[in-house]
């Protein structure tokens, strides 16, 4: 199976080698190739391909501008204003607001309104008109449902037409069964974009959706190659230089990581410095999440301060929404945690305090988790307690599921700190048997793509305090279970190495205080692990 699964990722990898020449014609400059033809006039449709590379690299403000310049050259493109609604709905990301669902909704209803050129034209305009239709009244998951089955009647309708089948495995993508962990959707997507892959090598939306397809822990190998290649086929995107780092990070490749956001985040603020002068980026703020966890991966705390002091100088936002707030909300903790300064991570104040929280109660209810962990680790469990309440009172505000379940991933917060308050009251067997249950939630929801990961896993909390109790076979088995989901995190190559070291299992222990010593090279700062590594290896 190793050697299959290798000849399958060579032969990728050797697709993106060559000189994708077909496509050369509908090239865009740092954008990918895009071959969409419509029936629009030719200075349109210039304007309509780059909206289409834009809109696979999910820049989908540059997209709608795009768009719109497209049906101002030709009022009579209608699919200028399919392009326009498209832009409003962000399959992978969050629902669209009621504001970006009023306006695709009008950019339907204008491109209906215009005689559309070709019946094909004509199908895919009608697909996206069924994701708006009703909207005040039908539920998100219902539309995208509906959406994703006109694409596959446009699919099989058109069953030579790439963008179709492109478009189709991004519905897919947009629509999953959160608790479907044989990932059969995302393997059927993958499966269409990999037999349009050697036609369009240097499509964006190719190398962006394998990516998606494939980011989960049993799976992402397999997009090793796409990883590879995004960022060289759209290096004008900001979220094509991150999207590389999702499998970048699923694999513990954080060198790769933090080349890959720092490129994103400087492309994203040069991009706000045009577009929106004087404001910080959503795709910024994306990328420096993911950076600053790679960095502390890496022991590099200085360079992970650096990155937290630019957020912090921040004062507006180009646009306040979920992955902006996600990152102010977990990097900060991060930071405190992963070091294990905990008595940091209990004074951390929520923020900043001019973004609207009120839209994102998932990602506040995160930094009120990061400051129970942080209270119940120091021993003070009254600020703990507080920190929880604080959690239930978000939950109560989290919308219905609809892209991913936030109310279920905030119960195992809340198990997860209560079980830690439970720990810090001396109810050590109580507080063992609900961590468990906590990690099994945390482990069975898997994460959403906005987070590298946890702001501290479950499963690795477990770990510590089996091993502070003197489980130390049982922590070494839940650190290796949670390095089977997070490779080469530091913390949980630390702790096992310990917990082998004091089982007696010399072969372990040497095998994980490398690889520590290994994360550590480029270390700025002291970790008090490193130089447990460095002692042990020098006397085992």
């Amino acid at each position: 199976m190793k050697r299959i699964l290798l000849a399958a990722l060579l032969g990728a990898s050797c697709l993106w080698c060559q000189d994708d020449s077909s496509h050369h014609a509908h090239a865009v400059a740092g954008l990918g190739s895009v071959s969409f033809g419509t029936s629009c006039a030719p200075a349109a449709q210039a304007q309509f391909t780059r909206a289409v590379a834009l809109l696979h690299s999910f820049g989908y403000e540059e997209a709608r501008r795009a768009f719109l310049d497209a049906g101002a050259s030709d009022p009579g493109c209608a699919m200028a204003y399919w392009g326009v609604a498209m832009t409003g709905y962000h399959p992978i990301w969050a629902p669209p607001s009621a504001e970006e669902l009023k306006q695709g909704a009008a950019a339907c209803d204008r491109a209906n309104s215009i005689p559309a050129g070709t019946e094909r034209e004509k199908d895919f305009i009608a697909a996206i008109s069924v994701f708006y239709k009703d909207w005040p009244t039908v539920n998100h998951r219902a539309r995208a449902t509906a959406y994703e089955n006109a694409m596959r009647q446009v699919h099989q309708r058109y069953s030579t037409d790439d963008e179709a089948a492109i478009f189709y495995a991004l519905a897919m993508l947009g629509n999953l069964d959160q608790a479907d962990k044989t990932y059969a959707k995302q393997k059927s997507a993958a499966k269409i974009l990999n037999e349009v892959l050697p036609r369009a090598a240097n499509h964006p939306g190719v190398a962006h959706y394998l990516i998606h397809s494939n980011d989960y822990p049993a799976l992402a190998e397999l997009a090793l190659p796409a990883a590879r290649a995004y960022a060289k086929i759209a290096p004008e995107a900001p979220h094509a230089l991150h999207m590389p780092s999702h499998i970048f990070t699923r694999l513990g490749l954080w060198e790769d990581s933090i080349q890959s956001n720092s490129a994103s985040a400087q492309s994203a603020k040069d991009r706000a410095a045009r577009l929106h002068p004087g404001a910080g980026s959503f795709d910024q703020l994306h990328a420096m999440d993911y950076l600053v966890y790679a960095y502390l991966q890496l022991g590099r705390d200085d360079s992970a301060k650096r990155v937290l002091a630019e957020m912090g100088a921040m004062t507006q936002v180009d646009e306040q929404q979920f992955a902006a707030a996600y990152a102010f909300a977990a990097a900060p903790q991060r930071y405190a945690l992963e070091r294990r300064d905990w008595k940091m991570a209990a004074n951390i104040q929520p923020g900043p305090a001019w973004f609207d929280w009120n839209r994102h109660p998932q990602y506040e209810a995160i930094a009120h988790y990061g400051k129970a962990i942080g209270a119940a680790r120091a021993g003070d469990v009254e600020l703990a307690r507080k920190e929880v309440d604080a959690i239930a009172a978000l939950q109560s505000r989290v919308p219905a599921a609809k892209d991913y379940d936030w109310s279920s991933a905030i119960v195992a917060q809340r198990e997860t700190a209560e079980a830690l308050i439970a720990f810090a009251d001396s109810a050590k067997v109580e507080a063992l048997t609900a961590l468990r249950k906590a990690a099994d939630h945390e482990d069975a929801l898997d994460k959403h793509a906005v987070s590298p990961g946890a702001i501290l896993p479950a499963r690795e909390i477990l770990a510590d305090l089996l091993l502070e109790t003197g489980a130390n076979a049982d922590a070494l088995a839940a650190y290796e279970d949670a390095l089977a989901v997070a490779p080469h995190r530091f913390n949980s190559v630390a702790g096992a190495a310990r917990a082998a070291a004091l089982t007696g299992d010399l072969v372990k222990a040497r095998a994980y205080y490398l690889d520590l010593m290994r994360l550590g090279e480029h270390a700025e700062a002291p970790r008090p692990e490193l130089a447990q590594a460095r002692d042990y290896l020098a006397n085992h």
